[in-house]
């Protein structure tokens, strides 16, 4: 770089670090820092905000560079080179957490701070590109017993702060993949789930209340089970054909569970098991829900690759790796029982309660036909019909079933009286019209339809 290529100095933090240490010089400082989930990342930003708003003097500056593939670190800001780093507007993010706004949170800053006599400084950074994960946060204080006394108070509250006020803590969320190619999480998205009331749960009232004493009433013992030295982790297996409410008996779960945080694992998001196990341990009390279980868990006779059975080994390594006081409840769903591997399915401390959730029965269908018929008028003749005709149908092809007659209804100008051939009509697209392959896709054997 030439001399009239150099950078104004006043644009580099470094110069602004210089002027704050005064005395001090730059490369005396030692520094510590703190790795933070990024589920934490509003906690944080507040955490940091709270401290600065009320213990000590600082002033914030955006920091920029242009090549930087890392977290920012004051090594980085010592340098007025190639690509230094350069004071900057604050730049912020929007972060969705389930609220009615967003939370702003800075993207890469660093303060100058005052303690008294004692100066420091802090950079908060989130890397956007592929070598970190997580946010990090990083004090830099003067060499001496003042310094690192001050280090580790602040420090101590900070992660205290976060851990105390979790924006995502009694909420459903799942990490969102980006395009980056080493398959890091990049967001984390919340979801809205409708609530599900305990009416809403159809299934054989022995198997509901083999879950509520697996889930709901545990979780109320859980105390007093740790004081006898009891785990207080736990693992379910919800198994049974597709559409029998597995999914929708998960989200009852989680508005049973309000002061828990709940962590869906859908199948293509496997490869961040590690990550969602740490999440779980980090904001528990948690549920951790693995859909489809078997496509990294099935037996290892059937796996073809080396892949996958490392996905399974490091399932098992996460199940087992938990301490016994971690109030982590995993759940994990299959259609195909049959194919898991036995060390996970038949080894208590992994899985410790398996829970069927079978076709429903003739009361069962009835019950689903009234659920599902909220807003039609169907009279008891008709829903008898309907009963008689979805034998061996699943929850999910009944809802589909009163869905269709509800469309044959207005599209033949009525309102909400259901009648007999809107019921018909439905069967015949879902049944035969549709073909076998649309009946399987519906979860409907209907009296040996589609066989």
């Amino acid at each position: 770089m030439t001399k009239k290529q150099k950078r104004d100095p006043s644009t580099l933090i470094k110069t602004a670090l210089i002027k704050h240490f005064g005395k001090t010089t730059l490369a005396d400082l030692i520094t510590s820092t703190r790795q933070f989930p990024i589920t934490a990342r509003v906690d944080l930003q507040r955490a940091v905000d709270q401290i600065f708003a009320t213990k000590f003097e600082a002033k914030a500056y955006g920091a920029h560079r242009s090549y930087g593939i890392s977290a920012l670190s004051f090594a980085d800001c010592m340098s007025d080179g190639h690509d230094p780093v350069l004071v900057g507007p604050l730049q912020y993010d929007e972060v969705e957490i389930g609220d009615e706004f967003p939370a702003r949170c800075m993207r890469q800053s660093l303060w100058t701070c005052r303690d008294g006599k004692t100066l420091f400084s802090v950079i908060l950074a989130f890397p956007e590109r592929h070598s970190e994960e997580g946010i990090s946060l990083t004090i830099a204080v003067p060499p001496g017993e003042a310094g690192l006394d001050l280090s580790r108070k602040f420090l101590h509250e900070l992660e205290q702060l976060v851990n105390k006020n979790s924006s995502f803590r009694g909420k459903v969320i799942s990490l969102e993949q980006t395009a980056r190619y080493s398959g890091k999480s990049g967001a984390v998205r919340v979801h809205k789930l409708r609530q599900v009331v305990r009416e809403d749960v159809i299934l054989p009232s022995k198997t509901l209340q083999l879950l509520e004493r697996n889930v709901t009433e545990f979780i109320q013992c859980r105390a007093k089970l740790r004081e006898l030295g009891m785990p207080v982790k736990k693992g379910l297996l919800f198994y049974g054909p597709p559409g029998t409410g597995k999914t929708h008996t998960i989200h009852y779960l989680a508005s049973q569970l309000p002061d828990h945080t709940t962590l869906l694992i859908t199948a293509n998001q496997v490869g961040l098991l590690e990550e969602y196990c740490a999440l779980a341990r980090f904001l528990q009390p948690a549920m951790l829900v693995i859909e489809d279980a078997d496509l990294i868990a099935r037996n290892r006779d059937d796996m073809d690759s080396p892949c996958e059975e490392s996905l399974l080994n490091q399932l098992l390594n996460e199940m087992d790796g938990l301490r016994e006081d971690a109030e982590v409840l995993f759940v994990l769903t299959t259609n195909r029982p049959e194919q898991l591997e036995t060390a996970l399915s038949s080894r208590p401390g992994r899985i410790d309660q398996s829970i069927e959730f079978p076709l429903p029965d003739a009361d069962g269908r009835r019950k689903l036909v009234k659920l599902y018929g909220r807003g039609l008028s169907v009279n008891e003749k008709l829903s008898d019909l309907i009963v008689t005709k979805t034998e061996q149908a699943s929850p999910a092809f009944i809802k589909e079933l009163m869905r269709r007659s509800a469309q044959h209804l207005l599209q033949s100008g009525g309102k909400d009286a259901l009648r007999e051939e809107h019921v018909t009509l439905a069967l015949e697209d879902m049944l035969f019209n549709g073909g076998s392959l649309n009946l399987k896709l519906l979860g409907g054997a209907i009296n040996g339809a589609g066989e």
